[in-house]
C-alpha cells in the first residue's frame, strides 16, 4: 500500500510541474512576442508619418503625430493575438526631431494557483529616433534626371534618401 501512495503522490508531482511549465511558457512566449511585434510595428508606423512635404521645403524631418498614432494602432490591431488583452501608451510624441515612445501592456488572463488569482501582465516599451538622410544612391527628385539604364544624374537636394532608426529601451 505504501508503494501506491508513492506512485499517486509522482502523478500529481508531474500534473503539477506541466501545469507551472505550461504558465510560465505562456508568459515568456507572450513577451517575447510582443517585443517583436511593438518593434516592427512602431518603425514602420513612424516611417509612414514622415511628412515628405516639409522635408523637401525646410529640410528638417518631421512627422505627423496623430498620423503615426492611427497607423500604429491599425497595424497592431492586424497582427495581435485575439486572446490577449492590450492596453496602448503613448509617451514622448515629438513632431521635430522624430521621438516616440510607446508602451504596450498584455493582460494574458488570470489563474488560479493555491486559491489565489494570480495575473501575467507582461510590458514593453521602445523608444524610436528617426535619423534620415545621406545614400544619394536613393535618390529620386521626379525631374526626369534619369539616364538610359535608370541610373539618376545629378544632385538631388532636399529628397529623404536613407533612413536609420535608433531603438532605446
Amino acid at each position: 500500500m505504501k508503494e501506491a501512495y508513492w506512485g499517486y503522490w509522482l502523478v500529481l508531482l508531474g500534473v503539477f510541474i506541466v501545469v507551472v511549465m505550461m504558465l510560465v511558457q505562456s508568459a515568456s512566449t507572450t513577451n517575447t512576442e510582443d517585443y517583436y511585434q511593438l518593434k516592427e510595428v512602431a518603425n514602420a508606423a513612424i516611417y509612414d508619418a514622415v511628412d515628405n512635404s516639409y522635408y523637401s521645403q525646410f529640410g528638417e524631418v518631421r512627422i505627423n503625430k496623430e498620423l503615426f498614432v492611427a497607423n500604429f494602432i491599425k497595424r497592431f490591431a492586424q497582427t495581435v493575438s485575439l486572446t490577449d488583452t492590450y492596453t496602448i501608451s503613448f509617451y514622448d510624441l515629438y513632431e521635430s526631431p522624430p521621438k516616440v515612445s510607446v508602451k504596450v501592456t498584455t493582460d494574458s488572463g488570470s489563474f488560479m494557483i493555491a486559491d489565489e488569482q494570480t495575473q501575467f501582465n507582461v510590458t514593453n516599451s521602445i523608444d524610436l529616433i528617426v535619423e534620415l538622410g545621406g545614400d544619394a544612391s536613393y535618390c529620386s527628385t521626379g525631374d526626369g534626371n534619369y539616364d538610359r539604364n535608370g541610373q539618376f544624374s545629378g544632385n538631388c537636394p532636399n529628397v529623404i534618401t536613407q533612413n536609420k532608426c535608433w531603438y532605446y529601451n
